[in-house]
């Protein structure tokens, strides 16, 4: 009885026939890419937002300050040198791209100092006074614009299959989920970088195992925390409801799913990689924040797809191993 019900169980939704399903879902609706494609034209050809001024006038406060710790004038030296060369090259633009719900972006918040095809772009600088306040803004732009990607693009590939949550739960559940994340995230780090800087003083093959062991089981965490916001665009769920159908997803799935992520971040990142060989002087680039924004956008789309067709899978067989059904199929 038991190897008839395993016999009989419906097969998993496939990693590939998701991913298609999501590049077939955007091409039918480009429209969908609009934002990232926005969003990189503006990262690209707009005005950057530096903080080269905002270091030039801490810089001798901080200076005192390792003195104040006896730190050598050469490590020191070597400290400013590296800020300076960050605080010139940032574009704190960047950080409108969020995460783990945020518009995809082929440019980082360090891309560089470059020019484009229309000249040397302007710079704004921050100051002391609104740095904070800058941060705060572009994070929340950052979070409104990620709860109407992810909302739309939810809405392509599952069309006629799910409600679109409302944007107001959208946004709402964004900025919780985001936070829930960061604060997640930031508790993790912490012990994790004092246990590698003591095994670093112990040995350095020690902190190369260990570095391998928290690699290995950072699966059980990054597999739940992609799918953590899927559930509030799907199936309208508040933040917790949709973190646990993730784990519970996950509970069932995990070699299954932890393909399709490292699938996902594979062609992703990889295809950036091909995205970025274009000069950035050049229009050429253009074609790259095209090629990025389509397929972002249709890897979000997949992942959607692949979330609601696991879901429903997880479902039947859950159902046709229930005891109740196995006497009424006896």
């Amino acid at each position: 009885m038991e190897d008839s019900r395993i016999e009989n169980l419906p097969p998993p939704p496939g990693i590939i026939s998701s991913i298609k399903s999501g590049f077939d879902a955007i091409a039918s609706n480009i429209t969908a890419i609009l934002l990232p494609l926005l969003l990189n034209l503006f990262l690209w050809l707009g005005p950057r937002l530096q903080m080269n001024a905002l270091f030039e006038s801490a810089k001798g406060d901080m200076t005192a300050l390792y003195k104040a710790f006896q730190i050598p004038t050469e490590q020191i030296k070597l400290v400013m040198d590296r800020y300076e060369s960050l605080s010139q090259t940032v574009n704190l633009f960047g950080i409108m791209r969020t995460l783990p719900i945020g518009i995809s972006s082929l440019f980082i918040p360090n891309s560089g100092v470059f020019t484009t095809p229309l000249g040397n772009p302007d710079a704004l600088q921050v100051s002391g006074l609104n740095f904070s306040l800058w941060l705060f803004l572009l994070t929340l732009v950052g979070w409104i614009g990620g709860a109407l990607y992810f909302r739309g693009v939810a809405s392509v590939a599952l069309e006629e299959k799910i409600t679109s949550a409302q944007v107001s739960q959208a946004v709402l559940q964004t900025v919780l989920i985001s936070i829930v994340c960061n604060l997640l995230l930031f508790t993790l780090a912490m012990p994790v970088l004092f246990i590698l800087l003591v095994a670093a003083q112990i040995s350095a093959v020690l902190a190369n195992l260990i570095v391998l062991f928290l690699a290995l089981g950072s699966v059980w965490v990054i597999v739940p925390v992609f799918f953590w916001a899927h559930g509030v665009f799907l199936n309208r769920q508040n933040v917790l409801t949709s973190i646990l159908s993730s784990i519970q997803l996950t509970r069932f799935t995990l070699p299954t799913s932890s393909l399709f992520v490292l699938t996902v971040f594979l062609l992703s990142y990889g295809l950036s990689y091909l995205w970025r060989i274009p000069k950035l002087d050049s229009w050429l680039t253009l074609l790259g924040i095209f090629g990025h924004s389509f397929v972002t956008t249709a890897l979000l789309a997949g992942s959607f797809i692949y979330y609601y067709d696991m879901n429903a899978w997880v479902q039947a067989v859950l159902e046709k191993l229930r005891p109740n059904n196995v006497i009424k199929q006896a």
